[in-house]
């Protein structure tokens, strides 16, 4: 069986030929391979592969655009404490994109992402509660 932290590293792998493919680093640009390394990376845990899995999925790059998709990979990688996902998914409920409109959640997530350090979570944060939200 292996260790937690060799399977970390073998995500940590994963991730990086996901970004190659992404942005044709060192290899021809393949959205379809870099989802496909992306997953393997997310499917362990990787937050950082989760949220470039929701942003595949909400942008339709190398996967039939699926928002409900987008989400739930945000979600996962926003339960971890990644701003931006947490700020992606507030977006989504702020819009209804995927998910019911919902203020009040997407609220929530954008000062969970201002939490975690994300300025752009602030601002809409800050504006958010001065509407009443």
């Amino acid at each position: 069986m292996l260790k937690p932290n060799i399977i970390w590293v073998y995500a940590q792998a994963q991730y990086n030929l996901g970004n190659m493919y992404a942005n044709g680093q060192g290899v021809r640009q393949d959205y379809a391979q870099a989802v496909q390394w992306f997953g393997k990376a997310a499917e362990q845990g990787l937050a950082n592969a989760q949220y470039n899995l929701g942003v595949a999925y909400a942008n339709g790059q190398g996967v039939r655009q699926d928002l409900a998709q987008a989400e739930q990979w945000y979600r996962k990688a926003a339960e971890q404490g990644f701003a931006q996902a947490q700020y992606n998914l507030g977006v989504m409920y702020a819009k209804g994109e995927g998910v019911r409109q919902n203020y009040k959640i997407a609220n929530e997530w954008f000062g969970k992402a201002c939490n975690n350090g994300l300025q752009q979570g602030c601002d809409v944060y800050r504006v958010f509660n001065q509407a009443g939200y």
